[in-house]
């Protein structure tokens, strides 16, 4: 899978292809992501954001993620109930967590065949397959 790393000038236009307005707030936000190519929580994505400007709040950066979200630029990993990691890549792959040290990684989505799924319930469409295969040091 190739990255693509994004400067401040590509965010804002990124954002308004995704029909985002890019104040400076968003585009610091999605910098933190796109920038690196990472994925993050939304502390991690607060740190970095206020340690360049310290005036982006909590709720700021959960509701701009939630808009990202919305607007199909990030894809949200649930790991667990209490760890939640926002991506860059939106195409389609699954991940590896390293449940020792809290990384999630990419798992190219041409690597993982899933076969014999049910059928879906009555007027419901498929939307995607995500598979977190969570890894740690063997013993």
């Amino acid at each position: 899978m190739k990255k693509h790393y994004y400067s401040r000038d590509e965010i804002a236009g990124l954002l308004r292809a995704h029909g985002i307005n890019p104040t400076h707030q968003r585009i610091e936000i999605a910098y933190a992501l796109f920038g690196r190519q990472a994925h993050l929580s939304a502390d991690q994505i607060m740190a970095i954001v206020n340690d360049r400007h310290s005036e982006t709040s909590k709720a700021t950066v959960y509701n701009t993620l939630n808009l990202f979200k919305q607007h199909k630029l990030i894809r949200e990993v649930i790991v667990d109930p209490n760890k939640v990691f926002y991506d860059p890549n939106t195409e389609p792959h699954h991940h590896f967590y390293n449940v020792a040290t809290g990384e999630l990684t990419d798992i190219d989505g041409a690597d993982v065949r899933i076969e014999g799924l049910p059928p879906l319930p009555p007027g419901l469409a498929a939307e995607g397959v995500d598979v977190i295969v969570r890894i740690r040091p063997a013993a």
